[in-house]
């Protein structure tokens, strides 16, 4: 047998909250963290902050984003989380400052030991470092690390760390060039 999902087991302390917090959050997160109208930028930063996230000022995250475990998350100063992101936070994930995070992003911090039978689950942290953009459609698998200034082009899929200052793209996305500016 492959896996057999009968044995498979959460330990206890992976969540990091009781199962009572969880289900709290997600009641809040379905309904006043989702119903709230888009300008609400402070309300849902106050939700978050109350389930332990660390939120830093001047965060713009609309009403349709999702969040597993906010007490997981950390987000800096003046970054925007779009439309329908998913922050699949079962490890932690850190989102820098000054981030740019399209509609539809998914960051991943889950995943099973397919090696086991038990099919063990596990969580490997997310880094996307400061003044990164993320742009539409975007997969980012555990473990990933997104390097300062980079940009991730629409419906890439990062398995791996990609490097600071490159425009990366792709399937799986690799870095293609160098991000540049232009003085005005």
């Amino acid at each position: 047998m492959y896996q057999n999902l009968k044995t498979f087991k959460v330990p206890g302390d992976f969540r990091g909250k009781s199962k009572v917090v969880v289900q709290l959050w997600w009641i809040v997160e379905k309904t006043l963290f989702a119903w709230s109208p888009q300008f609400f930028y402070g309300w849902r930063r106050f939700l978050l902050r109350s389930f332990g996230a660390t939120i830093g000022k001047g965060v713009l995250i609309r009403p349709s984003a999702k969040f597993t475990y906010p007490w997981k998350i950390s987000i800096g100063d003046y970054t925007w989380i779009g439309e329908d992101c998913i922050l699949y936070s079962l490890g932690n994930i850190s989102i820098g400052k000054h981030v740019a995070v399209a509609h539809g992003v998914y960051f991943n911090t889950g995943l099973h030991d397919y090696t086991r039978e038990s099919f063990d689950i596990d969580h490997k942290e997310v880094i996307i470092e400061d003044e990164a953009w993320i742009t539409n459609d975007v997969y980012i698998a555990p473990g990933v690390r997104i390097g300062k200034g980079c940009v991730i082009g629409a419906r890439s899929n990062v398995f791996k760390d990609m490097p600071e200052g490159y425009i990366c793209y792709g399937n799986p996305a690799a870095a293609v060039k160098k991000r540049t500016f232009e003085e005005k």
